[in-house]
């Protein structure tokens, strides 16, 4: 489960990993990756957006956990000043468990690839 010390909180770190961060995109998922210059919290910071889109409020409560745990998993493997945005998409409403995390996966691999030739 992903502790609540790493929860994005404010709209303002949101936007600013989605407009400045590196993007990758998955059919299910997309993630935006940044790096923090400012002082935060001792380690990376994730948010997650779910639009009604994805479904009702049951659907969109399922995927937030879904995401959550799954980052949660891997958050230990992410840089200490990494901002990072999980938007899911649609069919992340129907997506399996194993489906999401092998998305999250591919995702952060490239976000983190398109990051690094940024710099």
């Amino acid at each position: 489960m992903l502790p609540a010390a790493h929860r994005m909180r404010h709209s303002a770190d949101f936007e600013q990993a989605v407009r400045r961060g590196a993007r990758a995109g998955r059919e299910t998922l997309v993630v935006h990756l940044t790096t923090r210059t400012d002082p935060g919290p001792t380690g990376p910071v994730v948010g997650f957006v779910v639009s009604k889109a994805v479904g009702n409020a049951v659907v969109r409560n399922r995927v937030k956990r879904r995401l959550r745990a799954l980052v949660g998993e891997r958050i230990a493997a992410l840089p200490a000043s990494t901002s990072l945005v999980v938007r899911a998409q649609v069919p992340a409403a129907t997506a399996t468990y194993d489906r999401l995390g092998t998305d999250l996966d591919g995702a952060l691999r490239t976000a983190a690839r398109r990051a690094e030739a940024g710099r």
